[in-house]
């Protein structure tokens, strides 16, 4: 019985197979935080995400190392991980695709799948920079920011909404904050337009309405 113990807790790794699992999995999760900078378009870039999946990389080669081929640990392993709870929602399907990359990029580290690992990690990554890149598959949008202040009166949809469908054919709301002490809100909007050449028509009627100020229109891809 002990015996079988001892084979539950064994790890026939050396310190060579560490260090040269982890420097992999390190330079995968490099790789694959670069590729995430040069495709993300969102409007919420974190650095602490992209530093993120380099380490998520490396634990992962760390987990799959310390399990090996023993089921036992395996499910050990599931159930302390099962004390842990994530809060944090994550928005961006982008997000989510990347996440998972790196798990697997981590995994054929930690299993001493070194070429794998790199070949997959600059494979995925290349197809995936070539998505963003391509209009092909991601046409172009000319996509503006839309960014003002409105105090309403909270009764009903707001009087804005009916300048912003007049003059463009799709909008999405990506942001709203409080700002002041007097309720006002700020609202950023992700806009395309019917006529760009109306742009200007769409400021000065934004700004007629009465509780809308600092009214600013921006085009940025970097946002999208």
């Amino acid at each position: 019985m002990f015996d079988q113990v001892n084979d539950i807790f064994q790890v026939t790794i050396t310190p060579a197979d560490l260090l040269r699992s982890l420097f992999v999995a390190f330079l995968c999760g490099l790789i694959v935080s670069w590729f995430y900078r040069k495709t993300y378009k969102g409007p919420g870039y974190l650095n602490s995400f992209v530093n993120s999946l380099v380490i998520l990389a490396m634990i992962t080669a760390v987990v799959i190392m310390v399990i090996g081929n023993n089921l036992a640990r395996a499910f050990g392993l599931v159930g302390a991980m099962s004390i842990v709870r994530f809060r944090t929602a994550v928005k961006e399907t982008q997000d989510i695709i990347y996440i998972f990359y790196s798990l697997a990029m981590g995994m054929a580290a930690g299993v001493g799948l070194y070429t794998v690992a790199i070949v997959g990690t600059i494979g995925v990554g290349l197809i995936s920079l070539m998505l963003s890149r391509s209009s092909l598959v991601s046409p172009a949008k000319k996509d503006f920011l839309l960014q003002f202040n409105y105090k309403g009166n909270g009764d009903g949809e707001p009087e804005f909404m009916t300048v912003v469908n007049h003059y463009c054919k799709r909008s999405r709301l990506i942001n709203a904050k409080s700002v002041g002490p007097d309720d006002a809100m700020e609202y950023s909007y992700n806009v395309g337009f019917k006529n760009q050449s109306q742009s200007t028509d769409l400021i000065r009627d934004l700004r007629k309405i009465n509780g809308i100020n600092h009214v600013n229109l921006f085009f940025d891809e970097e946002y999208f």
